[in-house]
């Protein structure tokens, strides 16, 4: 299939695709700061700069979209032009998203992921439910004592 936008057409597209301050993560944020939960926004100090991080709990949060992400559901289907290209681009994420939840545990922080498809098409008593499961593994293990690394330089 051959795109019918020319290359300035598709770039400019493709730029108007929020990187942060999603429909989806601010759904997220008000649901679990409903819920009682305090956190930070951008995580820039972190690896892989985790859309929450709650300190307090020693844990980090990304919210993922299935596209971008790879993840294996109903949302992910890989584009029919370019696929070299798209699949390179969705295995160089996957890759890179290992790398940095390893490393992240490594310092000591709990990595959590919320796929797009957990709560987009649900309904709203699906959705809270599953905000509500995930505040609790948020919640779940207390912050251990901060070591000297940890703390922002």
């Amino acid at each position: 299939m051959v795109d019918i936008l020319t290359p300035e057409q598709r770039s400019a597209q493709m730029s108007r695709i929020r990187g942060s301050d999603t429909k989806l993560e601010l759904l997220v944020r008000r649901a679990l700061h409903a819920q009682g939960l305090r956190y930070r926004l951008g995580g820039a100090s972190l690896p892989g700069r985790p859309d929450l991080v709650f300190p307090r709990h020693r844990a980090v949060l990304f919210v993922d979209g299935c596209f971008w992400h790879g993840h294996e559901c109903h949302l992910f289907r890989l584009p029919k032009t370019r696929t070299e290209f798209w699949q390179t681009k969705i295995d160089a994420n996957r890759t890179r998203d290992k790398r940095v939840d390893v490393e992240l545990t490594r310092r000591g922080w709990r990595v959590l992921h919320l796929w797009e498809c957990e709560l987009r098409g649900k309904s709203h008593q699906e959705q809270t439910e599953r905000l509500g499961r995930l505040a609790g593994e948020i919640a779940a293990e207390r912050r251990r004592p901060a070591t000297p690394e940890d703390r922002p330089v």
